[in-house]
């Protein structure tokens, strides 16, 4: 099962296709740090974490991870060891915290992109993620809940993202 976003406003599974957003400025093969772009590419996925605390577990095939208050993803160049992981919130760190005050976060999958053994600076925190308006994101993918819900039951463990 493949998750493809064909351009920055779709995004399809097999015959179903939702409306997306995608980085502010595009996407590109050669993603930085803080460049606002998508990355180009076929990747993994890797678990869904969710609010607890706002929605119910939904119903999915992937290991759902509930999201804590001290839990966030590590976009600190300065700090290889965790950059672009899952890590417990230190203020020393800059971080994508994910017990936010918006909804965005109320669901997300971070996409394997410079992930096994990431590269500082060459981008991280590339999630799919919730949105309410379609803004341009910092460089994930986002959809309207009920579009994610239904994503949620199509994909599985080992499902693919390709992003063009």
């Amino acid at each position: 099962m493949t998750i493809f976003v064909k351009n920055k406003h779709t995004l399809q599974i097999d015959e179903f296709k939702f409306k997306c957003c995608i980085g502010k400025n595009g996407s590109t093969r050669n993603k930085e740090e803080g460049d606002k772009k998508t990355p180009k590419g076929t990747y993994n996925i890797e678990n869904l974490y969710f609010r607890k605390d706002r929605k119910e577990k939904p119903l999915t095939l992937l290991k759902c991870t509930e999201i804590e208050k001290d839990m966030g993803w590590c976009d600190d160049v300065r700090f290889p060891k965790k950059y672009n992981k899952l890590f417990k919130l230190e203020k020393n760190i800059k971080h994508e915290k994910l017990k936010r005050k918006d909804h965005k976060y109320d669901f997300l999958i971070p996409i394997k992109y410079n992930f096994n053994k990431p590269i500082t600076g060459l981008g991280s925190c590339i999630f799919i993620h919730l949105t309410r308006d379609y803004k341009p994101t910092a460089g994930c993918i986002a959809l309207k809940e009920k579009d994610f819900l239904i994503m949620l039951k199509l994909i599985k463990k080992n499902s693919k993202i390709k992003i063009y």
